[in-house]
């Protein structure tokens, strides 16, 4: 198992490429399972989820190629419909099948998902939308069976308890396109990363509007065809690139930032001490040398991503100040918490809130992560401590981040990954 080892210290300095983004990828090539022809699909990350996503649309009869960030898929067999559990438990996003088979195929037997420990994610709200649009849907074994002669449009809503489900709006969308009639979607999610997916779908044929507001319109077409698609820069990886140099008091400039899609990080950065400025194709992020405390409430998008939690709590651990951390999608996914009180960092959990009160100095330490974000938080905090930190679990940043130690490297940070 491999290992990052930091030497904190580096002030951050140069120019960052952002992948494309992983959330989006990785639904758009569930959805090539209802494509006829050959799909294309440009600024795929390189990422370990996306492996994943494809071993398993290749036993479900893909055949699916890469050259770079290229990615060819070619529906060949459409026998088999059942995603197992051997393959899904890796990564949740694998639920991003059903919709494509039970709607293209007509049945779906899809184990139920794993991924990362940030605590209870049902999946309901997708059995219940596959079951408004006319399918029979049962849990047996652990697996979700689902099956229909033909889909039919449905008034769905999609709101749940942590606000609109991002994956849930995603399956029902998918589902819909090759339905009988119309489907509204109320209180759809509106990520970027929603509208991406509704957007490479109407390339294929599709015929879908109101992506990225709540409510979401789907008129039903016989076929999808091939196409070729750009998946869109990942806002996650440029908000991390943007705290890391606002923690380090650097300045990096990066490329293909998605600044559109991540407003609220901007204002909480800027609120704490951040310089951000557009140049062109690219942000260029530098910061004060004193960190102001300020108040973060995790919301659906437009609201603060909860994917950047982690990683603004880590840089809110140098705030000259108060802090006050709110999580109001996973109120659970707090677990870096304790692996940053290791480090120094001063934190007191309350319920599904963290208060933050600043240290001058966080100290190297050996940490371990226990999910994707957390893990770069870990990393982030590794970069401004004094002393060596060892993060254990990098496989967790292999699922998201594309070459992460290698792009710090590149920026001036002492990290390397060794092995255990």
């Amino acid at each position: 198992m491999d290992q990052f080892i930091i030497n904190g210290g580096s002030r951050l300095r140069g120019q960052v490429e952002v992948a494309g983004a992983k959330n989006a990828a990785l639904p758009i090539m569930a959805a090539c399972l209802m494509c006829d022809g050959s799909v294309t699909l440009r600024n795929v990350p390189q990422l370990a989820d996306v492996e994943h996503m494809a071993t398993l649309l290749r036993k479900l009869g893909l055949t699916v190629t890469r050259d770079g960030h290229t990615v060819r898929l070619t529906v060949q067999d459409e026998m088999n419909c059942h995603a197992d559990y051997e393959l899904v438990r890796q990564m949740r996003a694998s639920i991003c099948v059903m919709g494509p088979l039970l709607a293209k195929r007509k049945r779906a037997r899809v184990a139920m998902p794993g991924g990362c420990a940030i605590g209870d994610r049902p999946v309901n709200m997708h059995l219940t939308a596959m079951r408004r649009l006319g399918a029979e849907v049962e849990l047996s074994e652990g697996d979700v069976h689902a099956q229909a002669k033909r889909l039919s449009g449905a008034e769905i809503f999609m709101g749940g308890p942590f606000g609109s489900t991002v994956t849930g709006t995603m399956n029902a969308m998918m589902a819909a396109v090759l339905a009988e009639g119309r489907t509204v979607l109320e209180c759809a999610a509106c990520e970027p990363e929603v509208a991406d997916l509704a957007n490479f779908l109407n390339a294929c044929g599709a015929n879908i509007n109101g992506q990225g507001t709540p409510r979401v319109v789907i008129d039903g077409v016989d076929s999808l065809k091939s196409c070729e698609y750009r998946i869109i820069p990942d806002r996650i990886e440029a908000g991390t690139f943007m705290i890391a140099a606002a923690a380090t008091n650097g300045e990096i400039r990066i490329n293909h930032c998605p600044l559109e899609h991540m407003l609220a990080v901007v204002d909480r950065l800027r609120q704490i001490g951040a310089n951000i400025e557009r140049s062109n194709e690219a942000v260029v992020v530098s910061s004060a040398r004193r960190l102001e405390p300020v108040e973060v409430t995790t919301q659906p998008y437009p609201g603060f991503p909860t994917d950047l939690q982690a990683q603004v709590l880590a840089l809110l651990c140098l705030a000259d100040g108060n802090s006050i951390v709110t999580e109001k999608i996973f109120p659970d996914r707090f677990l870096h918490v304790a692996e940053l009180g290791r480090m120094g960092a001063k934190l007191r959990k309350e319920g599904p809130t963290v208060i933050v009160e600043g240290v001058k100095r966080l100290y190297g330490a050996p940490v371990m992560a226990s999910d994707l974000r957390a893990s770069a938080a870990l990393v982030l905090a590794g970069l401004v401590a004094k002393g060596t930190t060892r993060v254990d679990r990098v496989y967790h940043i292999d699922r998201g981040y594309e070459r992460f130690e290698e792009k710090l490297a590149s920026l001036g940070a002492a990290i390397e990954r060794v092995k255990e």
